[in-house]
């Protein structure tokens, strides 16, 4: 049995450096240490020197037939968001998305925008000089105007003051969606602890698909055991809200979303993001990169990546060869979008969909079973159908290979 190479790596940059770059992108060239793509453990050493790990990788553990069954479980699962926050990376005003609407307050990586009439309003407001609008604002008791702003800033106000402002702040739209169950949410929805809305309409694809949600869990069990065991207590806490024979709760898919620096947020602090990539056509790039150590793995289709996702990564460019392209171009469309949406990435002919596997921290915080509510009850339900019964839930007979010897 060949031995695993282990890795033990500094940071090249400060915490407070780090930080500075949130929600920024970070390319190949920002790396110190050859692109790994191969199995390999690495550590980092913490302030007291002692050896932290980062992330293990290992190759091809997951069978094609278990990737075809998640390509055809999930690969339409991965539907439009625009609430990444720092992931989705800085407002692109020229994309396609927001170039067609009219952004409004733009921080980094999140903006307001105007409704339509609110749009209408700033066009015709636009015609005028900064000093009819403010003889148009003169008599107004809703709107104060200071020396120092400016026309955009004045029509702004005038614009907020007739509520033609979204409420909500964006991030840009890109193809993301977590499934398997989340936590109440506390906003204008208000839902309690549940199945999350995609899986629920698409109930069957997801539980057709569990065995290779498994098998990621079986990896991750298999490379760091203390730290499953302790997921899985965890998640034991609440099994009516843990993906059957897994220490998840969650899986977010992304298709083709190169991530910008961020740190993922929400999930158990003792754990780890399981990572694995199913891809159709030909692609480069795409690293999954920990920048403040200068590291980038290549994970590639059947390949598992357990990772601290506490830390600081990212992801560099995907981009394709003439080669590629040509290649690409012969492959069947399945996915049939509509490039006016402007949803970032998904208009190239290949796939590149990634499965990040975790367990939320404050599903622990969730009602017991037993103490749930009609109304509870009726979010862990396919839609429009009966109630889960895990105990009672078939899932296809698939046999993986087993986990391949380290």
């Amino acid at each position: 049995m060949p031995r695993i190479k282990k890795l033990i790596v500094s940071k090249i940059m400060s915490d407070d450096e780090i930080a500075k770059r949130e929600g920024t992108w970070f390319t190949e060239d920002d790396l110190v240490h050859p692109v790994i793509r191969s199995n390999i453990d690495i550590y980092y050493l913490n302030e007291d020197g002692q050896e932290i790990l980062l992330l293990k990788y290992r190759k091809n553990q997951l069978s094609d037939e278990l990737c075809d069954l998640g390509w055809n479980s999930y690969r339409t699962l991965a539907k439009p968001s625009r609430g990444r926050g720092a992931s989705a990376g800085p407002i692109d005003v020229k994309g396609q998305y927001f170039s067609k609407r009219s952004v409004v307050h733009t921080k980094k990586w999140s903006t307001g925008y105007l409704k339509p009439a609110g749009k209408l309003l700033k066009e015709e407001l636009d015609l005028l000089t900064i000093e009819d609008i403010k003889q148009r604002c003169s008599d107004s008791k809703e709107i104060t105007i200071d020396d120092s702003d400016s026309k955009e800033d004045i029509i702004y106000k005038i614009v907020k003051s007739k509520n033609l402002v979204s409420s909500m702040k964006i991030n840009n739209q890109v193809a993301s969606n977590p499934i398997g169950y989340y936590e109440e949410s506390k906003n204008f929805a208000k839902l309690p602890c549940r199945l999350t809305h995609f899986t629920r309409v698409n109930y069957d694809k997801y539980n057709a698909g569990l065995p290779f949600i498994q098998r990621i869990d079986q990896c991750f069990k298999k490379l760091i055991p203390d730290a499953h065991q302790k997921q899985l207590m965890k998640a034991n806490q609440k099994p009516h809200l843990k993906i059957p024979k897994t220490c998840f709760s969650t899986i977010t898919i992304n298709r083709n979303f190169r991530t910008a620096l961020h740190r993922d947020a929400g999930d158990f602090k003792e754990g780890f993001g399981n990572l694995t990539v199913i891809e159709r056509g030909k692609y480069q790039g795409g690293y999954t990169c920990f920048p403040q150590f200068g590291i980038g793995v290549d994970v590639r289709c059947g390949d598992f990546l357990a990772m601290d996702v506490h830390e600081w990564h990212t992801n560099t460019p995907i981009y394709e060869t003439e080669e590629d392209k040509a290649f690409n171009e012969t492959l069947e469309d399945v996915f049939k979008d509509n490039p006016d949406v402007g949803t970032v990435g998904i208009y190239n002919k290949y796939t590149r969909l990634t499965f990040v596997c975790y367990l939320r921290e404050k599903i622990s915080q969730c009602p017991d079973h037993k103490d749930l509510s009609e109304h509870d009850l009726a979010h862990l339900t396919k839609s429009g159908h009966s109630k889960i019964k895990h105990s009672k839930i078939k899932h296809s007979k698939i046999k993986d290979s087993k986990i391949k010897q380290d």
